[in-house]
């Protein structure tokens, strides 16, 4: 009998479970319900229905993490507009932090970027309006506007350097990738992870193939981020085989394992992909996975952190709930929330002066020095060439030593004649 007993009351406990948990449910939409009569009744000034619950369920969304959101119907076509590639605003990708709005990364070419915004700054104020308070939602709603209109931003950047930034909106036109060939190195750019950037990636690649190329470098920087299928097609542009990335969902269930398919199209070139702390989502996908397969080297700054997978989810009519599914997990099993991809090669973002060098002799210089018949009469176009090519980069810090690296790498791989 008392075996029996044990077991029914084991059997019947998690019933009694659910039946406690049902009655909270009732209890707390007893409470949103009465709660909802009475701002809609009292409240000095009058709201909708519409208004009071669309903020009700944007306010459950936004108390679970800073990417899950309520999109209206707005807000859900300007979303479909930008995994197009076209949209309007000041060119930035943001999130919430600490109740600010943190600039993840500016985009490349937009009213953001010319103005100076850079990643990791904390917009504080929207025309002098302070951004505490403000849903996420609310803040990106006011940074849009009508294209053409003016935003005075007030910036605070460094924890101590406090800036006062107008930005004039415009229609945001993205090209996504952009390529070129330097010292037979292929530079590919990366400034977000749109509809079609592995197409335009591939067509580039083919394009340089008769360039003699060395290696290549992928500049990811101040990437936000953006589709998942693009990360995964971009990162198998480069890899034979093996996993790309994993998701996994609420207690490591619902997951979903990506792995490359095709070929690498650089056939074992050398390959550098720059990141930095406005490199993110999408971007780390794409260094994760070829960190772990020691495909790449991974130069620069740490990344982002931003390890977690959105679902956009319809509900009702012309509207959608942005809600965080799954976090992504790196080849190795590292999950990069929060902490981010750490670079391979540590090279912080500098500015360079060139140093007068001070007239000095060397042996040519000498009376009666022996000549060198092995000299060529082009070697001082070329060297004029190269010192020119040094000088266009050197603004650039970071993207001349992932330069100088590719070089390198085909010096110590070349053999003594």
């Amino acid at each position: 009998m008392k075996k029996l007993f044990t077991l029914l009351f084991f059997c019947y406990f998690p019933f009694l479970s659910s039946a406690e948990e049902d009655r909270d449910v009732y209890k707390y939409l007893n409470l949103f319900g009465e709660a909802f009569e009475k701002i809609k009744n009292n409240y000095v000034e009058d709201v909708t229905s519409k208004e009071l619950i669309e903020s009700a369920i944007e306010g459950m969304l936004s108390s679970l993490d800073p990417h899950s959101t309520y999109l209206n119907y707005d807000e859900l076509n300007e979303l479909k507009v930008q995994t197009k590639g076209e949209f309007g605003g000041l060119g930035i990708e943001v999130t919430l932090e600490n109740g600010f709005v943190k600039v993840i990364s500016p985009i490349d070419d937009t009213p953001a970027a010319k103005a100076g915004i850079k990643a990791g700054d904390l917009i504080t104020h929207l025309d002098d309006e302070p951004v505490l308070g403000m849903t996420l939602s609310e803040a990106v709603s006011i940074m849009r506007g009508k294209v053409g209109s003016k935003i005075k931003l007030t910036v605070n950047r460094n924890e101590n350097e406090n800036l006062q930034i107008t930005i004039t909106r415009a229609i945001i036109q993205l090209k996504a990738v952009k390529a070129n060939v330097e010292n037979n190195i292929g530079y590919i750019r990366v400034s977000s992870f749109n509809q079609k950037v592995d197409r335009e990636i591939i067509n580039s690649i083919k394009s340089f193939k008769n360039k003699n190329l060395i290696g290549y470098v992928l500049d990811l920087r101040n990437n936000p981020g953006g589709l998942l299928d693009q990360a995964v097609n971009v990162t198998d542009i480069f890899l034979e085989r093996g996993e790309i990335v994993s998701t996994r969902g609420r207690n490591g269930k619902q997951g979903s394992r990506y792995n490359a398919v095709k070929s690498d199209l650089i056939n074992g070139l050398p390959l550098v992909v720059l990141i930095n702390q406005g490199s993110a989502s999408a971007s780390e996908i794409v260094a994760g996975a070829l960190q772990d397969h020691k495909r790449a080297i991974i130069m620069g700054t740490k990344s982002f952190g931003k390890g977690s997978v959105q679902t956009i989810i319809p509900s009702g009519e012309d509207v959608a709930l942005k809600l965080t599914t799954a976090k992504y997990y790196t080849p190795s099993g590292k999950s990069i929330q929060k902490t981010g991809i750490d670079p391979d090669i540590l090279v912080e973002q500098v500015e360079l002066k060139k140093v007068e060098e001070r007239s000095t002799r060397k042996e040519s210089d000498l009376r009666g020095a022996i000549d060198n018949e092995q000299s060529k009469s082009d070697t001082g176009d070329k060297n004029q060439t190269e010192s020119q090519n040094a000088e266009d980069d050197v603004d650039d810090y970071q993207l001349t030593r992932a330069f100088d690296l590719i070089l390198a790498l085909n010096l110590v791989k070349k053999p003594i004649n």
